[in-house]
């Protein structure tokens, strides 16, 4: 089996194919399932490969004491509570995989429990995307590998050795492995980035990196496209004033597709290396007009010598070209020259 090209549904991943272009919603939608369907209609006008949802069980994954990360929700006692209210039933999540696939976006949703992958195992996803506060949890890891689906896996908060043995795992179980580089703050600041990590993570595993951007700026997604992922995740929301916790970190639809068209046009970029040489060569009238030649600065008489007091470089070059300047002193004119006329091979030796 390639590790290094494999299929997501009918999207290619690996160095051959397009950067997999993820909009991720999470719990944006704050528990509305008309909000969320709207997200999967804004993200299909921008031009994404996928979207992407978290299903969350409460009663399978939390605690009653489970802290806030940000605490902005008065109507939440704890955690467990926000994950029940913003829950969508099976029903709702497989009317929102049908939209989503009815707008050729691939839906992808995070499972936090057991329970939740069988879930999404039942309405039929494509993928599993594991969250970075899920990487270490093997029993949900060697759940995931008995679907036999490839596994999007997020390396936020995980030592290197704990990723060395999830890939180690899932490459034994024969499973397709995307690694997505990303750091777990929100927003993330620029040197806690972590893009070095891609070329890094590539030369380690053997296997496509992705990046997972918290950062809420355009700059970051189009960096790591430049250094190699293959696949960008991005929180998107309609406003940054918007509420919920990841809004600061998210790109609003404008910038989300601003982001998509420069994504595509670096690729474009990548997919075509040039031959300087052949790009010079290509350009030969552009050269004729904008690069110098030599001329005769005065009137130059035959049998004279080429000095650097009686020729210059003017445009356009219709003679020899100003490069060979050194070795043209020196020489003796074979004609005379008159002021202004291009120095010519033929009329020097």
């Amino acid at each position: 089996m390639k590790f290094n090209q494999f299929f997501i549904g009918d999207k290619s991943i690996g160095e051959k194919s397009p950067c997999l272009i993820i909009a991720e919603v999470g719990l944006a939608h704050e528990g509305s399932l008309g909000i969320a369907h709207s997200f999967i209609d804004a993200v299909a006008q921008s031009g994404a490969d996928a979207i992407k949802f978290q299903t969350h069980i409460a009663e399978n994954e939390s605690s009653l004491n489970e802290p806030f990360r940000v605490n902005i929700f008065p109507q939440d006692k704890n955690r467990y509570d926000y994950w029940v209210r913003t829950a969508f039933k099976e029903k709702e999540w497989l009317e929102l995989k049908k939209h989503a696939e009815e707008k050729n976006l691939l839906f992808l949703s995070t499972p936090f429990s057991i329970e939740a992958a069988n879930l999404l195992m039942r309405i039929g996803v494509k993928a599993w995307k594991v969250g970075s506060g899920e990487t270490n949890n093997i029993m949900l890891l060697e759940k995931l590998s008995t679907f036999k689906l490839p596994i999007l896996l997020s390396s936020g908060m995980s030592f290197i050795h704990e990723l060395d043995y999830c890939i180690e795992f899932l490459k034994a179980k024969m499973i397709p492995t995307l690694l997505m580089q990303c750091i777990s703050r929100y927003p993330c600041p620029p040197k806690d980035y972590g893009l070095n990590l891609i070329k890094e993570f590539k030369k380690r595993y053997a296997i496509p990196i992705g990046f997972s951007d918290h950062s809420g700026e355009l700059s970051t997604p189009l960096a790591a496209v430049s250094l190699g992922a293959k696949a960008i995740e991005m929180h998107v929301t309609w406003s940054k004033e918007y509420f919920g916790p990841d809004s600061t970190s998210s790109l609003t639809f404008d910038e989300f597709r601003t982001c998509i068209k420069g994504i595509r046009s670096i690729e474009e970029s990548l997919f075509n290396p040039v031959k300087k040489d052949a790009v010079a060569k290509n350009l030969s009238e552009m050269r004729y007009l904008f690069t110098k030649g030599l001329i005769a600065a005065k009137n130059i008489k035959k049998g004279s010598y080429i000095t650097s007091e009686n020729i210059e470089s003017r445009k356009p070059c219709q003679g020899i070209s100003a490069f060979k300047y050194n070795s043209v002193i020196g020489k003796k004119a074979l004609v005379d020259i008159l002021r202004g006329e291009p120095i010519k091979e033929n009329l020097i030796k």
